[in-house]
Protein backbone atom coordinates (compact mmCIF):
# COMPACT_ATOMS: atom_id res chain seq x y z
CA UNK A 1 0.00 0.00 0.00
CA UNK A 2 1.73 3.22 -1.00
CA UNK A 3 1.13 5.91 1.20
CA UNK A 4 1.52 9.51 -0.34
CA UNK A 5 1.58 13.11 0.85
CA UNK A 6 -1.33 15.32 -0.19
CA UNK A 7 0.86 18.09 -0.47
CA UNK A 8 3.26 15.87 -2.95
CA UNK A 9 0.58 14.97 -4.94
CA UNK A 10 -1.16 18.87 -5.56
CA UNK A 11 2.39 20.10 -7.29
CA UNK A 12 0.46 19.60 -10.77
CA UNK A 13 -2.19 22.09 -12.59
CA UNK A 14 -3.60 18.19 -13.36
CA UNK A 15 -3.85 17.19 -9.54
CA UNK A 16 -4.97 20.28 -8.00
CA UNK A 17 -8.06 20.50 -11.31
CA UNK A 18 -8.99 16.54 -10.18
CA UNK A 19 -9.17 17.41 -6.24
CA UNK A 20 -10.89 20.50 -6.65
CA UNK A 21 -13.49 18.48 -9.06
CA UNK A 22 -13.70 15.98 -6.03
CA UNK A 23 -14.57 18.87 -3.93
CA UNK A 24 -17.31 20.01 -5.37
CA UNK A 25 -15.95 22.84 -7.87
CA UNK A 26 -16.95 21.17 -11.14
CA UNK A 27 -18.07 24.46 -13.27
CA UNK A 28 -15.41 25.81 -15.83
CA UNK A 29 -15.34 29.33 -15.53
CA UNK A 30 -14.28 31.53 -18.57
CA UNK A 31 -13.39 35.63 -18.28
CA UNK A 32 -13.96 37.63 -21.60
CA UNK A 33 -14.44 41.57 -22.34
CA UNK A 34 -17.99 40.79 -20.76
CA UNK A 35 -17.19 39.42 -17.30
CA UNK A 36 -17.02 35.63 -16.00
CA UNK A 37 -19.07 33.29 -17.50
CA UNK A 38 -20.05 29.64 -16.71
CA UNK A 39 -19.22 27.00 -19.23
CA UNK A 40 -22.54 25.19 -19.14
CA UNK A 41 -25.12 27.62 -18.02
CA UNK A 42 -23.36 31.01 -20.06
CA UNK A 43 -24.49 32.35 -17.08
CA UNK A 44 -22.62 35.84 -16.25
CA UNK A 45 -21.28 36.99 -13.28
CA UNK A 46 -19.44 40.26 -11.77
CA UNK A 47 -16.77 40.62 -9.94
CA UNK A 48 -19.34 41.29 -6.95
CA UNK A 49 -20.98 38.09 -7.17
CA UNK A 50 -17.68 36.38 -7.07
CA UNK A 51 -15.23 34.93 -4.03
CA UNK A 52 -11.93 33.32 -4.27
CA UNK A 53 -12.04 30.44 -2.57
CA UNK A 54 -8.35 29.58 -2.71
CA UNK A 55 -5.35 29.63 -5.64
CA UNK A 56 -2.79 27.25 -6.37
CA UNK A 57 0.40 28.75 -8.42
CA UNK A 58 2.71 26.65 -10.38
CA UNK A 59 6.24 27.70 -11.68
CA UNK A 60 7.75 25.98 -14.46
CA UNK A 61 11.20 24.93 -13.43
CA UNK A 62 12.99 26.17 -16.66
CA UNK A 63 10.47 27.78 -18.52
CA UNK A 64 8.41 31.12 -17.34
CA UNK A 65 5.92 30.39 -19.62
CA UNK A 66 4.93 27.42 -17.79
CA UNK A 67 3.70 29.88 -14.58
CA UNK A 68 0.20 29.21 -14.28
CA UNK A 69 -2.21 29.85 -11.33
CA UNK A 70 -5.60 28.11 -10.93
CA UNK A 71 -8.13 29.72 -9.01
CA UNK A 72 -11.08 27.85 -6.89
CA UNK A 73 -14.00 29.79 -6.98
CA UNK A 74 -17.92 30.32 -5.73
CA UNK A 75 -20.62 32.29 -7.29
CA UNK A 76 -23.06 34.40 -5.40
CA UNK A 77 -25.35 31.96 -6.32
CA UNK A 78 -23.52 28.86 -5.08
CA UNK A 79 -21.94 27.74 -8.20
CA UNK A 80 -18.55 26.19 -7.71
CA UNK A 81 -15.83 25.61 -10.63
CA UNK A 82 -12.26 26.89 -11.18
CA UNK A 83 -10.40 28.86 -13.97
CA UNK A 84 -6.80 28.42 -14.65
CA UNK A 85 -4.29 31.17 -16.23
CA UNK A 86 -0.98 31.67 -16.89
CA UNK A 87 0.74 34.45 -14.19
CA UNK A 88 3.19 36.99 -14.96
CA UNK A 89 4.26 38.38 -18.61
CA UNK A 90 2.01 35.20 -19.73
CA UNK A 91 -1.31 36.58 -18.17
CA UNK A 92 -4.36 36.90 -19.61
CA UNK A 93 -5.31 40.66 -18.76
CA UNK A 94 -8.80 40.03 -18.59
CA UNK A 95 -8.58 37.14 -15.99
CA UNK A 96 -5.55 39.26 -14.13
CA UNK A 97 -7.92 42.71 -14.10
CA UNK A 98 -11.57 40.15 -13.52
CA UNK A 99 -9.59 38.79 -10.54
CA UNK A 100 -8.16 41.83 -8.80
CA UNK A 101 -11.52 43.03 -9.04
CA UNK A 102 -13.02 40.46 -7.15
CA UNK A 103 -10.20 40.31 -4.74
CA UNK A 104 -10.30 44.29 -4.25
CA UNK A 105 -13.96 43.53 -3.04
CA UNK A 106 -13.20 40.63 -0.91
CA UNK A 107 -10.32 42.88 0.98
CA UNK A 108 -13.49 45.86 1.56
CA UNK A 109 -15.82 42.94 3.07
CA UNK A 110 -18.47 43.89 0.53
CA UNK A 111 -19.11 39.64 -0.08
CA UNK A 112 -22.39 39.93 1.84
CA UNK A 113 -23.53 36.44 -0.08
CA UNK A 114 -20.56 34.52 1.84
CA UNK A 115 -21.71 36.02 5.73
CA UNK A 116 -23.02 32.64 6.92
CA UNK A 117 -19.08 31.31 6.36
Amino acid sequence: MKVTNEKEEMKTLVAVSNKLQQDGFTENFVIDERGMHSMNSKKRYSPENVRIVSFFRFEGDSDPADNSIMYAIETSDGVKGSIADAYGHYADTRVTKFMTEVEAIMKKGHHEPYASE
